[in-house]
This record gives structure tokens, C-alpha cells and sequence, in this order.
């Protein structure tokens, strides 16, 4: 498939499946709560200036893509809101962490926004997918739809980087993983300090959090960095 026929063929998925019942309503814990209303803004941007980045690549259809991931991840944010609202919690307009992370995003180019959003999505499948076993039925079904995007998200960024990487010889990939591998175990232990409370409200701890963020982030860096190149 090109870079946007899979986004189109699951937009037209998400089309034959209506939204929650948000009058169903949902009663989640007050750390819940607030990780949530954190986690809604990170999903919020308006991915402008990652748009700009994939436009300036010459590829039509990958820029395409790009329009289509952040239509989902905005979509993400008003389900979210969504379920805020259901649950009798308002917004936030804005939090320190995604500040920081917008910045460090835009700080190089495309590569560097990507291994950024890349580090996000893969925290973000095992938050959602922590989520995803909660006893709360609203909570559980937005948790489970934004986890099946966040999948293919992971997919897409590990797809791209693989191809960006490719060129360069395995002496200079390998360091380069483990720079951003580095970066990402800190990003990961601020995540699990942050949303620690949360964590322990939908049954884990901050150290399996950690464990299994890990793991990921490794699995993705050989997938990535570790791939078929020059040696």
C-alpha cells in the first residue's frame, strides 16, 4: 500500500462505526481525571508544522498521510473531550509536558519530529492499552479505539524512519539509536513520574509501566536503526 491508502481504508472503517454512547456517562478516578485532561492536550496540536515538514519532502502522498495522522490524533483529542465531559470533568487548556515536548519536536527537522512522535506513540500504546482493561465500559471502548490507532501510527513512524535511515552506513545508525533510545528512557520515567497516581488507579506501577515502555522503545529502535543498510 502507498503511504495514505491505509489511512483511507481505515477512515472509511471509522465511518461505519459510530461514536460511543456518551450518555452512557463514566465514573473515573480523580488521578484518572487529571492524566486524562493531560493526555487530551498532547493529542490536540494542529500538526502544522509537521504538515509543512512532509510537504517539503517532493511527496505528494506521503504528505497526504501526514494530513491524515494528525485528522486522527485531533480525532483522539475529541474523544477524549468527549469522555471528560461523560464523566463530568472539564478541559484543560494546557500543561508543562506538552509544552516541552512541542518544543523538542520542532527543534531539527523532519527525522528529529518524528523520533519524538514516535517516542509518544509508544508510551501512549502502552497507556491505552492499560486503559483498555479498565472496568469502566466508556473508558474501556475509547481507550481500545485510540490504542488500534495508535498501532498503526507506530507502524507508519517506524516505516518512515526505517526508510530515512537506510542510507546512512550501520556505524552512524547505531549511535544515533541510542541517542534516541536515551531520550526516550527519560521521556518515559517523566511519564511514569507524572502519571504515577493514574497508574496505580487502573491496576500497574510505575516500574512495570516503565519495564514495558522499555521494551518497546527497544524494539523499536532495532526495527528502525538496526535494519537492512549499508554495514
Amino acid at each position: 500500500m502507498t503511504w495514505s491508502e491505509e489511512f483511507v481504508t481505515r477512515s472509511r472503517i471509522r465511518e461505519q462505526n459510530p461514536d460511543p454512547d456518551w450518555r452512557a456517562g463514566s465514573r473515573l478516578p480523580s488521578p484518572v481525571i487529571r492524566s486524562l485532561q493531560r493526555f487530551q492536550v498532547g493529542e490536540s496540536g494542529d500538526g502544522a508544522a509537521l504538515i509543512r515538514l512532509a510537504e517539503a519532502t517532493g511527496d505528494p502522498d506521503y504528505a497526504a498521510a501526514v494530513r491524515m495522522f494528525v485528522a486522527e490524533e485531533q480525532n483522539h483529542a475529541r474523544m477524549l473531550a468527549e469522555l471528560l465531559r461523560a464523566a463530568g470533568a472539564p478541559t484543560i487548556a494546557g500543561h508543562w509536558s506538552d509544552r516541552v515536548f512541542v518544543a523538542t519536536r520542532r527543534a531539527l527537522g523532519l527525522r528529529s519530529e518524528l523520533l519524538v512522535l514516535a517516542t509518544a506513540e509508544l508510551i501512549a500504546l502502552e497507556y491505552y492499552g492499560a486503559l483498555a482493561a479498565s472496568s469502566d465500559p466508556l473508558l474501556r471502548e475509547v481507550s481500545s479505539r485510540i490504542l488500534d490507532d495508535e498501532r498503526h501510527h507506530v507502524r507508519f513512524q517506524e516505516r518512515r524512519l526505517r526508510e530515512a535511515f537506510a542510507p546512512a552506513p550501520r556505524w552512524a545508525r547505531r549511535p544515533a539509536g541510542g541517542a534516541w533510545q536515551t531520550f526516550a528512557t527519560v521521556v518515559i520515567a517523566v511519564v511514569a513520574l507524572d502519571h504515577g497516581p493514574a497508574l496505580r488507579a487502573i491496576g500497574t506501577t510505575r516500574r512495570d509501566f516503565y519495564t514495558r515502555c522499555r521494551r518497546l522503545m527497544t524494539d523499536f529502535r532495532v526495527a528502525v536503526f538496526d535494519g537492512a543498510g549499508p554495514p
